[in-house]
């Protein structure tokens, strides 16, 4: 059997995690490296030099790690090349991005950017949901929660009532100032970005 043959397919991350992650890498002071060998010498630092422990989060076989540590393979496939990607930027400056973390829990919030279906329930009565182009502030409270849902690994399933609820407060009910009991739900989202 192949290395190739030996790979799994790379999990998917829903949008909402995925526009999180995309909102760490923005904050970052210096790239992160861009080679397939770069990327593996840096990730086998932070495992400690251990091909075997990086190849299964990697999803590959040691002996590929090994062969991109010494510059035999310098251009993988595409699901490698994703996986090296994604887990490079999960582990690149930590310090920078949890600043950035502690910030927007604490003090500034963040702003999303979503375009969604919106339905919305208030009073026993609902009006039609509909495709809206959404940018709010979310107050540093909800950011909290929601960055400590997804550093607790919750699921995309997890993070959208209370994504829908922080955008509820703050576009739909003004911070609380009209629409008193209104709860909005969104699904089918198009696209979303968060900003620290």
């Amino acid at each position: 059997m192949s290395d190739h043959e030996q790979q799994q397919p790379a999990p998917r991350r829903g949008k909402v995690l995925e526009a999180l992650a995309r909102a760490e890498r923005k904050v970052f002071t210096r790239p992160a490296p861009k080679s397939a060998k770069s990327q593996v010498k840096f990730l086998l630092t932070r495992t400690k030099e251990s091909a075997k422990d990086l190849a299964k989060r990697l999803g590959t076989s040691r002996r590929t790690v090994e062969r991109y540590r010494a510059g035999k393979l310098t251009t993988p496939q595409k699901r490698l090349r994703a996986a090296l990607m994604e887990e490079t930027e999960s582990e690149w400056q930590p310090q920078v991005r949890a600043q950035a973390r502690e910030q927007a829990a604490t003090s500034s919030g963040m702003m999303v950017r979503v375009v969604a279906h919106f339905g919305f329930t208030a009073s026993g009565s609902s009006d039609d949901g509909r495709v809206r182009h959404v940018l709010t502030e979310i107050s540093p409270t909800y950011a909290k929660q929601i960055l400590e849902l997804q550093e607790a690994g919750a699921t995309e399933e997890d993070l959208h009532p209370i994504v829908a609820k922080a955008i509820t407060e703050s576009y739909f009910t003004d911070w609380g100032s009209r629409c008193d009991g209104l709860v909005a739900h969104f699904t089918d989202v198009q696209s979303i970005e968060f900003e620290f």
